[in-house]
């Protein structure tokens, strides 16, 4: 059973949840310490749910009772403020009142996301948290099997991630690729075929893809979109047939609409 304890927020025991705001900060910070903070009591509960260990939970009164049984589960302590506090300390409105600090979990090889899967999304230099959270509820809510990010991509465990992905970032496997380069050889190795998303000339319509076999969907960047090597080494170029007058849709609504018109 989790230890209640009423504190102050100049309490040290309190320093993970400092300055949320702050992504550089918190980059550094959750890195150094091995930690990630999830917010929201649904949130908060599916991540223990996954099996990912709490070092502390922070709370506001009313949400000690609410989330009962998730504290009844570890020896973590969950230290408890007013929600003005909480506010102050963690630089925005928690209005869903409930936070936890979590160690974050070793991640699989990009070999044990691959073997398995019949669909996956390969995401490239995606700087916005809040497009990464979307991409990984839409790939864990129509069915496709893990996600593979380039080493610049954002983390998916950064709060606001999280909390759009609302917690699907703990149940679907991905892995971090290091060796960005060959990337395009282990998927080709994996019997995947690539499918480059771009805007480019000569891509196919989406919707004559095929859809057998092993499909693995790539996408780039919010500005720049796919390096060249992308392109250049995917089997397929396609793009989504759209009104001529709209240059581009946002990276998180395209990789909604293809992985419905290519779900398994």
């Amino acid at each position: 059973m989790a230890h209640i304890v009423r504190v102050t927020s100049g309490d040290d025991r309190l320093r993970d949840y400092t300055s949320l705001r702050d992504t550089s900060l918190r980059k550094l910070l959750e890195t150094e310490r091995g930690i990630y903070v999830a917010e929201g009591e649904k949130v908060v509960r599916r991540a223990i749910e996954a099996g990912h260990e709490p070092r502390s939970f922070l709370m506001a009164p009313r949400w000690v009772e609410s989330l009962g049984d998730v504290l009844a589960r570890t020896d973590a302590p969950c230290y408890v403020l007013d929600e003005d506090v909480i506010e102050g300390l963690t630089g925005f409105h928690v209005h869903r009142g409930a936070l936890a600090a979590l160690h974050r979990p070793p991640l699989p090889s990009a070999q044990e996301v691959l073997a398995g899967a019949r669909r996956i999304v390969v995401v490239e230099d995606l700087a916005d948290h809040t497009n990464v959270g979307a991409i990984f509820r839409t790939v864990a809510a129509l069915g496709w099997d893990g996600v593979l990010l380039s080493p610049r991509c954002a983390d998916p465990l950064y709060r606001r991630a999280i909390k759009v992905a609302m917690g699907a970032v703990f149940r679907l496997p991905y892995a971090r690729l290091d060796d960005w380069y060959t990337a395009p050889d282990l998927l080709r190795d994996a019997g995947f075929t690539t499918l480059a998303m771009t805007l480019g000339e000569g891509a196919v319509p989406l919707d004559e893809v095929p859809t057998d076999g092993r499909l693995a969907l790539v996408v780039g960047s919010e500005g720049h979109g796919l390096s060249p090597r992308w392109e250049h080494e995917s089997v397929v170029r396609t793009t989504i047939p759209m009104n001529p007058d709209i240059d581009s849709l946002n990276v998180a609504a395209s990789v909604a609409i293809a992985c419905w018109q290519l779900r398994p």
